[in-house]
């Protein structure tokens, strides 16, 4: 079995409604790995307290992405920044996004995407760095976006075909979409190279007011033999220290 490692997403919890210093305290001291989605300019303070960074965003997240080739050259800039920047932190993982649909077809879409991605593949195998393609859902949050199910995820990954190109399984995301979560992270688990969390419905703690068990959901994850990150991405409605507390005991399987 492999030993599952825990990070928590920073936009969820700074600035509001903690300060950087006093959110990396917190997550240090209740004994979490890393962190996701840090800002360079922080990068520093997250390792001052022994933590690793988990995961960076390889490009901005909006309607024009990796699904249009006509994209490419204005996300390439972005990426290889980002690509650079996770080569000389040591950072394992950086997001990148499809974009919206906006008329196009799924089938075209995914295409397009895998084309991109190949092309920006061969930069991630020579930084040593893996691109997860975020799932999004399309129903609440990100309306339109084009990644918002595994089975269209999992054809981009089959078409680029390489080691550095995974997703990024947003439990709560496909929850909204999909369901059957658990059995999906069994079948589909080699094409997963990062996860996130949250509550829902409302993408909060992940306590017992939502309908997301998430000691098996964790349980499932570590059995599948994944070594690496369960990030908590849940927008906090309480104390943020005791639900990231709890969320730690819950998934810390």
């Amino acid at each position: 079995m492999g030993q599952l490692k825990h990070s928590v997403s920073w936009w969820c919890f700074v600035p509001q409604p903690m300060t950087p210093q006093a959110f990396v305290q917190a997550v240090a001291d209740l004994g979490y790995d890393a962190i996701d989605l840090v800002e360079p300019e922080d990068y520093q303070l997250v390792r001052d307290h022994g933590l690793e960074i988990a995961a960076v965003r390889g490009h901005a997240l909006r309607p024009q992405g990796l699904n249009r080739l006509e994209h490419r050259g204005s996300i390439e800039g972005e990426l290889t920044e980002s690509l650079k920047l996770a080569a000389d932190w040591h950072v394992p993982y950086v997001i990148c996004f499809s974009g919206n649909r906006l008329g196009l077809s799924d089938e075209q879409g995914a295409e397009n995407t895998a084309a991109n991605l190949s092309y920006f593949a061969k930069m991630a195998e020579d930084a040593g760095v893996t691109l997860v393609l975020e799932l999004l859902n399309s129903k609440v949050d990100h309306p339109d976006y084009q990644a918002d199910s595994t089975a269209w995820g999992v054809k981009v990954c089959q078409m680029v075909n390489s080691p550095r190109v995974k997703l990024l399984y947003d439990i709560y995301h496909m929850q909204v979409m999909e369901g059957d979560v658990i059995r999906t992270i069994r079948d589909y688990h080699a094409y997963f190279g990062h996860y996130h969390t949250a509550g829902n419905p409302g993408r909060n703690e992940i306590d017992d007011t939502q309908e997301l068990n998430y000691r098996p959901i964790a349980q499932a994850i570590r059995d599948t033999g994944f070594t690496g990150y369960l990030a908590q991405e849940f927008i906090p409605t309480g104390d943020p220290v005791a639900g990231l507390k709890n969320a730690l005991e819950i998934c810390k399987v």
